[in-house]
């Protein structure tokens, strides 16, 4: 599910050449206005001298990280909303320090669709914004904290893996061929083999289907894949026994 904002003005500040271009474009694509910054001084310069409806952080800016930045903008613009772009490290780490400056947290690698919901949620924009937490079935997540679950347990699903199963979420059954998956989960990465669409479908379904002892995540042959709107037991060899230890199979290591 793409979103789009009404027009307004944001400054994005990061210290990749390459992340700036790619955001600014799209964002600018899309109608609005947009300034950049490639250091932390840089951007608190244009935080205080121009009014933003908001402020896409790196954390790990050159000069003044993205913490010091939002501190600091905090004190003399609080109305601005702050969005930081982090690591999944960065954000195991630096959690507190991050929440206390941060409306939402975007956990790299970025993807524009993701980036423009946040922000139509962050600045109440979106005419339909995107739900605090996605639901089906008893498999939900929620976009704003990075976090899923199957029932009461938590997935631990890599960046890639999430914005994966949020575009399952946000399309349930529907059936998304991997030129659609391709364009919206690997947006920005140079390598986009058709086979890398069949591995993480893989990934995710080690993750959400096999551990719980059902199949909900399916191949829709010659079409692609389709998240049903039930899952249903897996009688497939390999899954385990409908009733079984659902954590057993959790602790698999993270492609």
């Amino acid at each position: 599910m793409v979103h789009y904002l009404t027009s307004v003005r944001i400054l994005i500040a990061d210290g990749d050449r390459r992340t700036v271009s790619f955001l600014r474009q799209g964002l600018s694509e899309a109608g609005h206005t947009v300034d950049v910054a490639l250091n932390g001084e840089h951007a608190l310069w244009h935080g205080h001298e121009f009014d933003y409806d908001a402020v896409v952080l790196d954390l790990t800016l050159p000069g003044m990280d993205g913490i010091q930045v939002g501190l600091k903008l905090r004190e003399r613009k609080p109305a601005t909303s702050i969005l930081m772009l982090v690591t999944s490290d960065d954000l195991s780490v630096r959690k507190a320090e991050l929440r206390a400056v941060t409306d939402i947290l975007i956990v790299k690698p970025i993807e524009l669709a993701h980036l423009t919901a946040r922000l139509s949620a962050v600045n109440h924009l979106d005419p339909d914004p995107a739900p605090p937490e996605l639901h089906v079935a008893d498999l939900r997540m929620s976009p704003a904290t990075r976090q899923a679950w199957r029932g009461d347990i938590e997935l631990n699903l890599s960046p890639r893996e999430f914005n994966l199963l949020e575009l399952f979420l946000t399309h349930c059954g529907e059936v998304l061929n991997r030129r659609q998956i391709l364009e919206t989960v690997w947006a920005r990465s140079h390598d986009k083999a058709p086979n890398l669409v069949d591995q993480y479908v893989l990934y995710l379904r080690r993750k959400i289907d096999r551990p719980f002892g059902v199949h909900q995540l399916e191949t829709v042959r010659g079409a692609g894949y389709r998240l049903r709107e039930h899952p249903t037991p897996a009688a497939s060899p390999g899954y385990p026994r409908p009733g079984a230890d659902p954590t057993r199979d959790l602790r698999c290591v993270r492609p």
